[in-house]
């Protein structure tokens, strides 16, 4: 499981994975240790992924640092060797709750490729100062669950409703939404905060937020974030 710790503006994290994945079963595990200094921190961006329910959506946070940098936190259930996820299991104290921090290009094409899932990726308007407590909080997070393990719920405790609760704590009143549960519709709750590119119609914008494709066509190469944000050769 990710830990981290913080000496000032420098987050050391323990455990990011970075794996090189040909299936979901063939892959090379990698686990490296990595440091990230928060004052070059400059974008938030939300990935959703899809695997059929269009209601239904897995949520993670990408943090991107001014040297190109991103790294990509998921809260996730922390699977024994015979378990597979189900929204019933998660209902009853069957999954331990872990987050996980990973390379982007690791967890992207994990879905994109090995699973055929769906992804999206939203750029977030936020304050640095937010993007900063929001990442700590991840940070603080992942600290707790390896002090004191968390069972993960299908409604109060997933990856959604984790990340609306540390945003509850950065920004005071944020509102409650049916969305935040059926996390396949966070981009509308998202849009009618003001908080994505208020430039498009929100039905272009999931158009352009959709990487698939630019994951697929981007592989193992080391420029992979920019290359799933590069939007312009096909709008």
């Amino acid at each position: 499981m990710t830990q981290g710790s913080n000496v000032g503006n420098l987050v050391t994290l323990q455990n990011v994975r970075n794996f090189d994945w040909r299936t979901e079963t063939d892959y090379t595990p990698r686990w490296e240790t990595r440091r990230y200094d928060l004052d070059r921190l400059a974008t938030v961006d939300l990935v959703l992924s899809y695997w059929g329910n269009p209601a239904i959506a897995h949520t993670l946070v990408s943090f991107g640092f001014d040297n190109g940098e991103h790294i990509v936190f998921s809260v996730e259930i922390r699977k024994e060797r015979h378990e597979v996820f189900s929204e019933v299991g998660g209902f009853f104290k069957q999954f331990e709750m872990s987050v996980v921090a990973a390379d982007e290009r690791d967890i992207v094409q994990v879905r994109t490729g090995a699973r055929g899932e769906d992804v999206f990726l939203y750029n977030i308007n936020m304050p640095v100062s937010a993007m900063r407590e929001l990442f700590l909080a991840y940070v603080e997070t992942a600290n707790d669950l390896v002090r004191e393990p968390r069972f993960y719920h299908t409604v109060t405790a997933n990856c959604t409703t984790i990340v609306y609760r540390m945003m509850q704590a950065i920004v005071p009143g944020l509102p409650a939404d049916y969305r935040i549960l059926l996390s396949g519709y966070l981009p509308d709750y998202l849009y009618k905060l003001g908080a994505l590119d208020m430039r498009y119609a929100l039905e272009d914008l999931k158009a352009r937020a959709y990487i698939g494709e630019r994951a697929a066509r981007a592989g193992n190469t080391p420029d992979f974030s920019r290359a799933i944000r590069s939007i312009e050769k096909a709008f």
